[in-house]
């Protein structure tokens, strides 16, 4: 599909961080310009669902009220499997306050003592794309990417917890893949598939 046959060419993306903008708008390429929701509304959605879905269509619907653009949200977090999935949808605010730093030595602690062996995890990210604020077949895809938690951060890129992220066909932690490595394999990537391919954009 070309770019003329998009049913838009602005996207709001519903969400105030920074590294999420920039991969996601590196992953559409330039059949799409994404929009960061800041420059429409101040306040973020309140994310009140019980899983990364519905968090991701509350977050979508709030971006296309404040914007009257269709949106794009996204929820993503790590689940580790010694904890029963945590923390899962509360990734992002898992240590409360203190941003990424803190929720990496909250995991850590939480982990320690643990083999290798014990400490499997998964990356979830779910993209909702939504036309308007009350379109009733929003575009939901999902991707996955395993993996298990380091002992201790290694790493630069990336953000929230790829320094912890250890991933097996790399060889490397999430923290130490190029961008472009990052946008090849990660859970977020393989969601964008997804979308690019429902949108006729692969």
């Amino acid at each position: 599909m070309s770019e003329a046959k998009l049913p838009f060419q602005q996207l709001v993306l519903a969400s105030g961080n920074a590294g999420k903008l920039k991969e996601l708008q590196a992953m559409l390429g330039d059949s799409v310009s994404v929009l960061p929701q800041s420059e429409f509304v101040a306040e973020e959605a309140v994310e009140d669902g019980l899983s990364f879905v519905e968090n991701a269509i509350i977050k979508a619907r709030h971006a296309c009220k404040a914007s009257g653009l269709p949106s794009l949200a996204d929820d993503s977090g790590i689940a580790v499997d010694a904890l029963a999935g945590a923390p899962g949808i509360y990734s992002a605010r898992y240590a409360g306050v203190g941003g990424d730093a803190a929720n990496n030595a909250k995991l850590l602690q939480a982990l320690e003592g643990l083999s290798t062996e014990q400490r499997g995890a998964r990356f979830i990210s779910v993209l909702v794309l939504m036309l308007h604020a009350d379109d009733p077949t929003p575009i939901v895809c999902e991707g996955v990417w395993y993996g298990s938690i380091l002992n201790e951060s290694r790493g630069d890129h990336g953000f929230g917890y790829d320094p912890l992220f250890w991933v097996p066909e790399a060889n490397c932690s999430s923290a130490e893949l190029s961008p472009a490595e990052k946008n090849r394999l990660s859970h977020r990537a393989k969601a964008m598939a997804q979308l690019r391919a429902r949108l006729g954009l692969n």
